[in-house]
């Protein structure tokens, strides 16, 4: 079950990131509401027919537990913050950003989920902390403030997915999933009727926000399923794999080059992560052979 849930983690992270790249094409031409919401609205729509296909409920009272809603709040937090930080900030910059996440994860795990954090680790978060400021750098002259949104989104993405596990058993993965994504249409119709720009609908436009869809909607099942899966403590170190997918595809798709600030601070980062993974990976071998 840990390796399933692992893996799952790992095809989200790749998943994820190809939807940073659409998200970033769509915005390149499409005004950042329009482009949220379509994705939010077609996101939602094939959640609902995949829930018909397999038989699943989405009309149950768990839905309306408080974990459940509570959930919803953050992924609409989560979301906004993420989609402005995407349009305005290099893909090798957010993906430093975002890799903050397990260390957050990890810190609410503790805090929250009272899954038990050593000093050695918490050592670890502040290393991944410093790192996430390395390439932040909030008090230089490449600081443009943007940058906080997706420190925003990522920290309401954290807690969404501590969230997730304390959600009832009952309702299955799915339906979490539809309504999660569904709560993201609420942002985009208020960003999209706020733009400056108008809309389009191009084939430019419109191909990513369709790529979009298709890999956004996978990648966050997987990741729901993986959290629901095993502790988050085991499976959240296995996020750090978006930042190779999504600092490639920046570079690959974007031609970005992340400076020296960036590459060091994502070591930073990457590291601390890693050696969270294998400190934890040590302490349940231990506990096993107690």
């Amino acid at each position: 079950m840990i390796l399933r849930a692992i893996s799952l983690m790992i095809l989200s992270m790749a998943l994820l990131s190809g939807a940073d790249a659409f998200f970033k094409l769509a915005t390149h031409v499409a005004p950042i509401g329009q482009v949220m919401t379509l994705v939010s609205i077609g996101g939602t729509a094939l959640f609902i027919a995949m829930a018909r296909v397999v038989g699943v409920s989405l009309w149950t009272r768990a839905a309306l537990h408080p974990m459940v809603l509570l959930r919803n709040l953050f992924e609409i937090i989560g979301a906004f913050g993420m989609v402005v930080g995407l349009k305005h900030i290099p893909l090798p910059v957010f993906a430093a950003i975002i890799q903050a996440g397990p260390l957050v994860l990890t810190l609410g795990a503790a805090l929250f989920l009272k899954e038990q954090v050593g000093w050695r680790r918490w050592v670890a978060v502040g290393v991944g902390i410093v790192g996430m400021l390395m390439v932040i750098r909030p008090f230089g002259t490449a600081f443009s403030g943007w940058e906080l949104f997706a420190v925003m989104g990522i920290t309401a993405l954290s807690a969404r997915d501590l969230v997730t596990r304390m959600s009832p058993p009952e309702i299955p993965a799915l339906a979490i999933s539809t309504w999660g994504f569904g709560a993201t249409v609420l942002p985009g119709l208020a960003l999209w009727a706020l733009a400056t720009t108008p809309s389009s609908y191009t084939p430019a436009a419109l191909w990513p926000i369709l790529g979009a869809v298709l890999v956004t909607t996978t990648g966050y099942l997987a990741i729901t399923s993986a959290m629901r899966m095993a502790p988050a403590s085991i499976v959240a170190p296995f996020r750090y794999s978006r930042l190779v997918f999504t600092t490639g595809l920046g570079m690959l798709v974007f031609g970005d080059r992340p400076d020296f600030w960036t590459l060091a601070g994502s070591a930073l980062i990457l590291v601390a992560g890693l050696y969270t993974f294998l400190r934890e990976r040590r302490l349940a071998r231990a506990a096993a052979l107690a």
